[in-house]
């Protein structure tokens, strides 16, 4: 039960306002968003998804650069509201096109509709866009998507302004083209999230992938869809077969999951036959299927982290990082963190000769190395250097005041559970209807981490 929605810039504007119940008091947002702002709990840099002020629960999730946010008095299931404000946020995409703080305030009227329609005194009802167009008739004014950060299907799940290029799609499901026509497409997202442990002699600890067939139609009269992945993909480990064992020395063997669930409008009749799906897409975007992965695979980047007392106030850091994927794909926005011991009076950086696009920076408040680049190609390696110097000398083991070291990427069309989408097959309608299908793969870190 919700008593309050709002959605906040990064400035802290009210941008949408609905009290659904009047249980709490009007100034939620200024409390919600000063104690976001300042929040230094444990030393923490921000707020947790969900805290409480005062009796009233607080719960937000980032969505490009903009605070989605609920508040409600009563004890309800933080994970509920969570993905509530998730969906919200992407049926406010999909009639809008592009979700920002612009397309917001030019269609404040169509978004009040859409969140009557979604919540009720407080109570759900339904975040489905296509259940929604018969209760929702104002028309959306589209933003030129020239010069804006567009939300792409994982956006949803990422922090603050971080994007991810070339899986952006910013047309409304309810606005036409100039012209009043509709161009006939459809896009469908590999999306996979790794989480990957190192140990400090460069052995992988654990890992793991969460992946998900994200899609988004612009068919007219929802035709059905046939999806095709591996022939040879295997579900559960319960099939006799080791979860290492690779049919050839290049590792290209069998892709077997853990576990995997669809979307209610999937059918399964021929999956266990040749590994289709069937489904008649709806409107809007929404996951095919998702899947996870705990098996051994190829991790894309390599990290080796050394920190070596250089005197009785100095020590040298070295970072080095190296890319295990083809030199046809390309990384992008790739950040790496190492937290330093709290004596850490100043930092110094050495960067390769003729290093480009790479940025170093020491924050004090937090003693935190961070070192940004660009993009990385595969087969490529980079190192930085970083002298320290320590305001105390040295009581113990530096290799315990320091790290884990921590590591957050995107790389397009790149995934590392071999998954792959066969062939998209769409029912025609007549001999002349051939929409465009788009087929992307993304990676991206989840927690990505080596030990010192």
């Amino acid at each position: 039960m919700i008593s309050q929605f709002f959605v906040l810039s990064q400035r802290g504007d009210n941008i949408v306002f609905r009290d659904y119940r009047g249980e709490v008091p009007k100034g939620s947002a200024e409390i919600f968003f000063r104690k976001v702002k300042f929040w230094k709990e444990d030393g923490q840099e921000e707020a947790p998804p969900v805290f409480n002020v005062d009796g009233v629960n607080y719960f937000h999730v980032k969505v490009v650069g903009l605070l989605f946010v609920a508040t409600t008095r009563v004890n309800v299931s933080p994970s509920l509201v969570l993905e509530l404000l998730q969906r919200i946020a992407r049926v406010i995409k999909d009639y809008l096109g592009i979700l920002n703080e612009d397309s917001l305030r030019k269609n404040f009227v169509l978004v009040y509709e859409l969140l009557d329609e979604v919540i009720d005194f407080g109570y759900v009802q339904t975040t489905s866009t296509e259940l929604l167009k018969s209760y929702v008739f104002n028309e959306p004014i589209v933003v030129d998507a020239g010069r804006l950060q567009p939300l792409n299907p994982a956006a949803i799940f990422m922090q603050g302004t971080k994007r991810m290029p070339g899986t952006a799609v910013t047309k409304s499901v309810v606005a036409n083209e100039p012209g009043g026509r509709k161009r006939e497409e459809i896009f469908v997202d590999i999306i996979e999230k790794i989480s990957v442990t190192f140990s400090s002699s460069g052995y992988i600890l654990t890992s793991e992938i969460d992946g998900t067939i994200q899609m988004k139609s612009y068919l007219t009269g929802n035709p059905e869809i046939r999806l095709a992945l591996n022939e040879d993909l295997s579900i559960g480990r319960g099939n006799g077969r080791s979860a290492y064992d690779y049919r050839s020395s290049f590792g290209s063997g069998a892709v077997i999951l853990d576990d995997c669930n669809f979307h209610e409008s999937v059918r399964l009749d021929n999956f266990d036959l040749d590994r289709t799906l069937t489904l008649v897409p709806p409107d809007g975007e929404f996951p095919v299927m998702n899947y996870r992965l705990t098996q051994e695979f190829k991790p894309p980047f390599r990290i080796n982290a050394l920190i070596e007392v250089a005197g009785a106030l100095k020590a040298e850091v070295i970072l080095k990082i190296s890319a295990e994927f083809p030199s046809s794909i390309t990384a992008n926005t790739i950040s790496v963190q190492m937290p330093l011991p709290k004596y850490t009076a100043r930092a110094t950086y050495e960067l390769e000769p003729g290093a480009i696009g790479q940025t170093t920076d020491f924050k004090e408040a937090n003693k935190r190395l961070e070192w940004g680049l660009k993009k990385i190609v595969g087969g490529s390696e980079h190192t930085l250097r970083a002298k320290l110097t320590f305001s105390q000398e040295l009581h113990g083991n530096i290799t315990k005041e320091a790290g884990p070291v921590s590591m957050t990427f995107t790389i397009p069309m790149y995934n590392a559970s071999r998954l792959q989408v066969k062939y998209l097959q769409i029912a025609k309608k007549s001999n002349t209807y051939n929409p465009y299908r788009w087929v992307r793969y993304v990676t991206q870190a989840n927690s990505y981490v080596a030990r010192i």
